[in-house]
């Protein structure tokens, strides 16, 4: 991040460009900032959920309390009520996916991180991407691979004139539109959130640098960006649950008879 206090330039404001991080060791360029949050994140969640169920109690402790917590919310309140008798299968998926999109959201407010690899649109689109390649062979695996792509094509029950029309939404909805939104979402908010926060930040740290009208109406910039990040966190936490929760429902789509 980059901020202009001169006279002549005055403020710059945040950009796409603060999001472009340059390499952290110059001979190794794809090791980045959010390559090693990445890797921090699955470091932690292995770690939290190893030291929660390592020595299980009948009555938890604060950590397997908390470890549960996480569990039995996926489990329940995703996989089970939406994808019906064979959730247990679909619940490591599931529950892996929401503590590592959560964690990685979360960094964005971190003190020192303060900066979510999701954020950048590549990781949220290779996670939509695995979701798409399990739903897609859950379903061909359960229906067979003609009677899937038919369904998809084809929606029972749908006078055969309006499938000129229908066929290639469908088709389009389901093999374009599901992935690109789902992995779209969770970056642009991502991205919105960190930007917005930058600007109050940056721009009360602006204020706080310049004449001293400015500097009395920095500490409501700074007030804002406070107020700011425990909104973020409650942004991060919805789409951590909208990203698993739309995965849960195509794959429950790939179960059913019918699409």
């Amino acid at each position: 991040m980059h901020l202009k206090l001169s006279g002549e330039e005055g403020f710059t404001p945040p950009g796409v460009k603060d999001f472009d991080l340059p390499p952290i060791f110059e001979n190794i360029e794809w090791l980045t900032k959010p390559v090693l949050l990445v890797a921090l994140s699955v470091v932690l969640i292995s770690i939290f959920f190893i030291a929660a169920s390592r020595k299980a109690l009948v009555v938890p402790g604060k950590l397997q309390f908390s470890g549960e917590l996480v569990y039995d919310f996926v489990r329940n309140g995703l996989a089970k009520d939406i994808l019906g008798p064979e959730f247990m299968r679909f619940v490591p998926y599931l529950f892996t996916l929401f503590t590592f999109v959560l964690v990685n959201n979360v960094f964005s407010i971190v003190p020192l991180l303060q900066f979510s690899a999701m954020s950048h649109v590549g990781f949220p689109y290779a996670l939509a991407i695995i979701t798409y390649l399990v739903y897609h062979f859950v379903g061909m695996k359960k229906q067979g691979v003609g009677h899937y792509l038919k369904g998809i094509a084809f929606m029972p029950g749908v006078p055969k004139a309006i499938y000129v029309l229908l066929t290639p939404i469908e088709i389009a909805t389901f093999f374009i539109v599901r992935p690109f939104t789902l992995g779209l979402r969770l970056f642009a908010n991502m991205f919105a959130g960190h930007l917005l926060l930058l600007v109050f930040i940056l721009g009360g740290e602006h204020l706080l640098a310049g004449v001293i009208g400015l500097k009395l109406v920095s500490p409501f910039a700074f007030a804002m960006g406070i107020l700011l990040t425990f909104f973020e966190f409650m942004v991060q936490c919805l789409q951590a649950y909208i990203f698993t929760l739309l995965t849960a429902l195509y794959i429950a789509g790939s179960l059913a008879d019918e699409h």
